[in-house]
Parts: C-alpha cells; sequence; structure tokens
C-alpha cells in the first residue's frame, strides 16, 4: 500500500495501521527532556533499544528504565523494570505506547542515529565531551 496523504480519518486509520516497517520506526517517535531539547535542537527522536526513558501516563508514570525492546508489529516499546505478574507468577513487561514516555539518555551508539542529531543543527554527548577537551589543549598550548 502507498503512503497516502489524505485529511480522511478513514484513510489516516488505515494508512497508520497498515503502515510498513520502514515507516513505523519513525511513527515510533518520543518527545526529548527539556535539556536535550535545546542540545540536539530537536523536539522528538524515534525510540531505540538502550535509550533510558521516563514514563510519563499510566501505571508506571515516573518510572524510569532502559528500553530492553522496541516492537514496530505491536507499536509498543518494553522498559526494564516496569513489569506485571501474569495469572501463572511469572514476570512479563508490560507494553507502553512510545508517546507515553521521555527520553532522559538517548543511546547513541549507532553513527547514523548521531548523523541524524547533527543533521538538525544539535551536538550529541561524545561531541560536545570532544570539544571541550580540544578547547582545554588549545588553552595548554
Amino acid at each position: 500500500m502507498r503512503w497516502t496523504k489524505s485529511r480522511q480519518p478513514r484513510k489516516q486509520r488505515r494508512a497508520f495501521f497498515n503502515a510498513p516497517l520502514h515507516k513505523r520506526q519513525k511513527l515510533m517517535s518520543a518527545t526529548l527532556h527539556p535539556a536535550l531539547r535545546e542540545r540536539y535542537n530537536r523536539r522528538s527522536l524515534p525510540v531505540r533499544k538502550g535509550d533510558i526513558v521516563r514514563i510519563m501516563r499510566g501505571d508506571f508514570k515516573g518510572h524510569e528504565g532502559e528500553v530492553v525492546e522496541v516492537d514496530l508489529k505491536r507499536m509498543r516499546i518494553y522498559v526494564e523494570g516496569a513489569t506485571i505478574e501474569r495469572a501463572d507468577g511469572e514476570e512479563v513487561y508490560y507494553p507502553i505506547h512510545p508517546s507515553n514516555v521521555m527520553i532522559v539518555k538517548p543511546n547513541l551508539d549507532d553513527p547514523m542515529r548521531r548523523k541524524i542529531i547533527e543533521r538538525s543543527g544539535g551536538t550529541p554527548e561524545e561531541l560536545d565531551a570532544r570539544e571541550m577537551e580540544g578547547e582545554e589543549k588549545k588553552e595548554e598550548g
């Protein structure tokens, strides 16, 4: 199915629920912490495994943890510590929609993700640290 530009709610819903996986990745975005918004010069980022997030809504509101899994098929993420007990006593992760979380510390291991941040005019923490080291060396020399 082609991605349609339509104002009709039924077509918007159909496009959303039948979206291909590469489009779903973009739909799995969460807001950034206000301090990160200024540093990265953007409002949100797609959630990735390894990000530290704060849950903003629901039963686990206020809980911070690492994203353990991103389920593109169900459009949900699983956060470390946000678990429920099943009837048989097994602990399972509770599925959370990414719109209900805030990214507190993004995982910047992927160079492509760093490029996304740099493209929007922001600077990742690693680049900030390197620049600070460079300035210190200039002052010494």
